[in-house]
């Protein structure tokens, strides 16, 4: 009796688990799926994103980030973890997409596909110098990405999608 309520408890909670999976050029060519589609889809960060930038003496706003102090200058430093939620605000030309994972529409990070990697809508960079730096635009400001965050990608819960894709109905029979 144990082993059947044990058994009976992993499968509820498995199947209550997210099944996430790359959100690619082809996924969404074959479901069809338009800018407002797209703004029903929640999307997940499949890496944690950081980003940093130096601010000058005469900065004191700081929108969405925190001032840290490193190699004694004042940097505001914005971390977006693995598997926070996201989503769409625009298509800017109907293939990349801005993704909003705090506060408003302003704050976006732009994701496009890229061929060489399967289709992926990985983070687009503004500026890349191999072994050096790599810069993203964040709230109209540049931003230096951590290189862990190189290789972020839009995820969705492919489970969630069709679930609510798929229409089902029940017949209830016919009696004379």
């Amino acid at each position: 009796m144990k082993n059947l309520i044990l058994v009976f408890l992993s499968v509820i909670l498995l199947s209550a688990c997210k099944t996430l999976v790359p959100f690619t050029q082809d996924l969404k060519n074959d479901n069809g799926w338009k800018e407002a589609e797209l703004k029903q889809i929640q999307f997940y960060a499949s890496n944690s994103i950081v980003l940093h930038r130096q601010l000058s003496q005469s900065e004191t706003a700081i929108e969405s980030g925190k001032i840290k102090i490193r190699n004694g200058k004042k940097v505001e430093e914005i971390i977006i973890k693995k598997g926070t939620p996201g989503v769409l605000t625009s298509m800017p030309d109907g293939k990349r997409m801005a993704i909003s994972f705090e506060i408003d529409d302003s704050h976006y990070l732009t994701f496009g596909p890229y061929s060489n990697k399967g289709d992926r809508y990985y983070l687009m960079l503004k500026e890349f110098k191999k072994n050096q730096y790599a810069k993203v635009t964040y709230v109209d400001k540049a931003f230096y990405i951590a290189p862990e965050s190189l290789n972020a990608f839009l995820q969705i819960d492919i489970k969630k999608i069709l679930k609510e894709d798929r229409k089902q109905r029940v017949a209830g029979g016919r009696k004379i």
